[in-house]
């Protein structure tokens, strides 16, 4: 089931693999629960379409929902991993577009774009007005966050002519270099040395107001931020109060509380405001991104279907590898994994992960990778090792 607007396309496509495509883009958050209940789709597909616990809960049968972007704060991660749902995502589809829309919003505001288009549409000519832009050539442009949006705005400032440095905890000079970009040693002083600051981290708890009113205190007079991320990662209250006292200027995408429908009532302050420019979370909506997206949540739902492998899972345990593996190779009859596992059971020791492959040859072995979270006794490994059709057992123990 697809509850948000997709590319017809990737609508055709799915079909065409076979699968029953129910489209229902119109549907809300509210409607959301009591269709899934009727319905019962094994993957659900959505954009900003909020997926809650209650959607969840009345999902049976529900295995994989698939964020068509990036960010997935619109969906209850906690929720499905407690049912034992997958949740993917199609990181960096949307990039590129986003990027075209943070260089767009910086250009409006260095020339006044939007304005003077009104003034010109009204019938009035005002070059006086408008020929006092700055330029982008030699200004320093500070990015928060250093992913894949933020590395092609990178890219597009640099053949702006702008200098370019970023912020981000774990961003090291060598992987800066890579893209001609300077490392900030801090956030505060990222935002104290930039002329244009543009904003690029996802929405979670520990980024909620990462820009707040200190924060926006720091920014020279007369910068401009850009913020075309997430709702809530900058604190549009203060935004407002930095803007209206006329210290910095603004271009905005995403809003905290910004509506969830395709058309609706927008009241925030900041649009009132003469120093900011905004577009209504339009950043990832090109065609060239639609397309894109629609690939990789057709790529996601093949590999799934195919082989029950879910790539870009956001809501798996990573804590990282398990210290203690198992590897026995065996020979490729039925019941043997079975009772490797019914043994590993008795021992009480618990898989955190597993894969099997099959060598070459008519008398087939094979091979078993089996992570635990605790050291195996020898006692089970010789129970492991007395199967008949198990020809040996490695403990492999990390470092």
């Amino acid at each position: 089931m697809i509850a948000d607007k997709f590319h017809p396309r990737g609508i055709e496509r799915l079909s065409e693999l076979g699968h029953e495509v129910l489209s229902e883009p119109s549907l809300s958050a509210g409607d959301l629960p009591e269709t899934l209940a009727a319905k019962r789709p094994e993957i659900l597909i959505v954009r900003s379409t909020k997926v809650t616990a209650t959607s969840f809960e009345a999902a049976e049968g529900l295995a994989l929902v698939i964020r068509a972007g990036a960010g997935v704060n619109t969906i209850d991660l906690e929720a499905a991993s407690r049912l034992g749902i997958f949740v993917a995502n199609c990181p960096g589809k949307n990039a590129i577009a986003v990027a075209e829309l943070t260089m767009g919003l910086m250009l409006a505001l260095d020339r006044r774009i939007p304005d003077a288009n009104a003034d010109l549409r009204a019938g009035v000519w005002n070059k006086k007005k408008y020929g006092t832009g700055r330029g982008l050539y030699g200004r320093r442009l500070g990015l928060v966050g250093f992913g894949s949006i933020a590395r092609e705005v990178a890219t597009r400032a640099l053949a702006f002519g702008m200098q370019v440095r970023a912020y981000s905890p774990t961003l090291t000079a060598e992987r800066a270099d890579a893209y001609d970009v300077e490392v900030a040693p801090s956030l505060d002083a990222l935002l104290g040395d930039s002329d244009v600051v543009s904003v690029h981290v996802p929405y979670r708890e520990s980024t909620r107001h990462l820009i707040g009113a200190p924060q926006l205190a720091l920014m020279p007079e007369g910068a401009v931020l850009v913020h075309t991320a997430r709702g809530g990662v900058v604190d549009d209250r203060a935004l407002s109060e930095a803007v209206a006292a006329g210290r910095i200027r603004a271009g905005l995408d995403v809003y905290e509380d910004e509506p969830s429908g395709g058309k609706a009532e927008f009241n925030l302050e900041l649009r009132k405001l003469e120093g900011v420019y905004g577009t209504p979370h339009i950043g990832a909506s090109t065609q060239q991104a639609a397309e894109a997206i629609a690939a990789e949540a057709i790529r996601i739902v093949t590999s799934f279907a195919d082989r029950g492998v879910v790539p870009n899972t956001v809501n798996l345990d990573d804590h990282g590898p398990a210290r203690h593996t198992l590897v026995v190779r065996h020979h490729d009859r039925v019941g043997v994994l079975a009772s490797i596992l019914d043994a590993l059971r008795k021992h009480q020791l618990n898989v955190q992960d597993m894969h099997n492959v099959v060598f070459k040859g008519a008398e087939g072995a094979a091979s078993a990778t089996i992570a635990v979270e605790n050291e195996p006794s020898a006692d089970l490994l010789d129970d492991i090792r007395a199967h008949a059709d198990v020809l040996g057992v490695d403990l492999r123990t990390a470092r």
